[in-house]
């Protein structure tokens, strides 16, 4: 499904941790990593989307998450002519993004790349939420630097009592 612009309605998921931390996934035999993201099926709301694909790459349940928040508008970015796929129209641009900011209330061991058939990422880490984004794929980079900054204000410090804990130990 391509929009009259050329571009490809899609979700885009930045999963944190209670400590703010983001989930990076690494692209499956590439050097590459991601957050997660995916198409949004014809009659698919973005959140159903972003559910299903939580889902597939990264095994997670709504009950393993709660939404912080999501970007008010399409985030767009183009795709390299060499990256589209023959099977699309020729008037394919790109992806168009709506990106949500999740926060995890499950456990690690709740995560499981291997809950599809198709895996996207071979492993997976947290990092800082600020990370550099060198090791993002280059066309993305500057929609990965506007979902972070939109969705930030959603972003609360750590719990008081785990702040307490720290200045206390």
């Amino acid at each position: 499904m391509i929009d009259r612009d050329g571009y490809r309605p899609n979700v885009g998921i930045i999963l944190c941790n209670a400590k703010n931390e983001v989930f990076w996934g690494k692209r499956i035999r590439q050097h590459s990593w991601q957050f997660p993201q995916g198409g949004i099926k014809h009659g698919e709301t973005p959140e159903q989307a972003m559910y299903r694909e939580l889902m597939e790459e990264v095994g997670l349940a709504p009950k393993h998450v709660k939404i912080l928040g999501r970007t008010r508008e399409w985030l767009r970015y183009e795709v390299p002519s060499n990256w589209v796929r023959r099977d699309w129209s020729s008037h394919y641009k790109g992806q168009k993004q709506i990106w949500f900011l999740l926060r995890l209330v499950g456990r690690d061991c709740d995560v499981c790349l291997r809950s599809s058939e198709h895996p996207e990422f071979d492993a997976w880490r947290w990092s800082q939420y600020w990370v550099p984004l060198n090791s993002v794929i280059e066309f993305k980079r500057e929609v990965y630097k506007q979902a972070l900054e939109e969705l930030s204000r959603f972003l609360h410090s750590p719990p008081k009592q785990e702040e307490e804990s720290r200045v206390a130990g």
